[in-house]
């Protein structure tokens, strides 16, 4: 039997404090999403292209003079049809515009539509439908106005009402923010019903917290990702939208540049002076794939199921 030599062991002092020290490293939820956004090649190269692309829109027409109806240079044959070169990188169309310069005026507008449109639809889709998830009474009055809403096709809304309203800027954003937020609502409040009867819900009930104080602090910090899900799908979706109905030539005054108009008022240059027709298409699929794309991945990085 071997005997232990008690050298070897040094006796430890009692700390009564030791137990409540928090060894494991400080966690913070933003920082872990961020970690994990950035951790894809792909997010970081579109998020590239999206920053460039936002830049150029709003920081470059600030110091060009571009006007979308001068035709000015249309008797100077020298300056028209010029194919994109060192001196016009996009070209020049029939009057001599510069299309580097109609192109981030456009791409500016679209935008500008884009994210004043979503950003209004979230927050009152976000609001509805946090009420929606927890009123049975408010419960039964949305579902009768979403099954209404739900089967008329949102392109046709945005027609009618871009007729009725006429043309314009915050009109055309007022046709797209008519309707919009219910589809935000209906996925809020079916998440909010996912979570609102799991036990630490139930115990905060129970010990009296207010519904709306249940609703901000228990279950919509729940909902980051299914709201930046919300948010990366209506970006890209007015974009084209937006698009769409300047194409036929509503939405818009025609004095307004956007994508959509471009496309349009180079139409008739598909096969003809085709970079007419397709650097502006081309600008309007990048920007709608690049916010979506910056938008998944922000949703996945955001979903708390992929943090460890």
């Amino acid at each position: 039997m071997s005997t232990i030599d008690k050298r070897k062991f040094q006796f430890v002092k009692r700390d009564d404090f030791a137990s409540e020290t928090i060894d494991t490293p400080a966690y913070s939820y933003w920082n872990s999403v961020f970690r994990q956004f950035l951790k894809k090649k792909s997010t970081i190269f579109m998020l590239v292209v999206l920053v460039a692309i936002v830049l150029m829109s709003f920081i470059y027409p600030i110091f060009a003079n571009y006007d979308f109806n001068d035709v000015s240079k249309i008797n100077d044959f020298g300056a028209r049809y010029n194919w994109p070169n060192a001196e016009y990188w996009f070209g020049t169309d029939a009057n001599g515009q510069s299309l580097f310069d109609g192109v981030w005026y456009g791409a500016r507008n679209s935008i500008l539509i884009s994210l004043i449109a979503t950003a209004i639809n979230l927050v009152i889709g976000v609001i509805v439908g946090g009420i929606w998830g927890v009123s049975k009474t408010f419960d039964k009055i949305m579902m009768e106005v979403y099954n209404i809403v739900s089967n008329i096709p949102s392109l046709l809304i945005f027609i009618i009402m871009s007729y009725a309203l006429g043309a314009g800027f915050w009109n055309l954003i007022l046709a797209f923010c008519l309707t919009g937020w219910i589809g935000v609502a209906f996925s809020i409040r079916i998440q909010i019903m996912r979570y609102r009867d799991l036990e630490y819900n139930l115990a905060s009930r129970t010990l009296g917290t207010p519904t709306f104080k249940l609703v901000v602090k228990n279950l919509l910090p729940q909902l980051v990702s299914v709201i930046v899900t919300q948010a990366s799908q209506s970006l890209p979706g007015y974009i084209s939208s937006e698009a769409f109905l300047s194409y036929f030539g509503i939405g818009l005054p025609v004095t307004v540049p956007s994508l959509g108009r471009l496309i349009a008022k180079y139409s008739q240059n598909v096969t003809t002076n085709a970079y007419l027709f397709w650097i502006p298409l081309a600008a309007l699929v990048l920007v709608s794939f690049s916010l979506f794309i910056v938008g998944q991945n922000l949703s996945d990085a955001s979903d708390p199921r992929t943090h460890r």
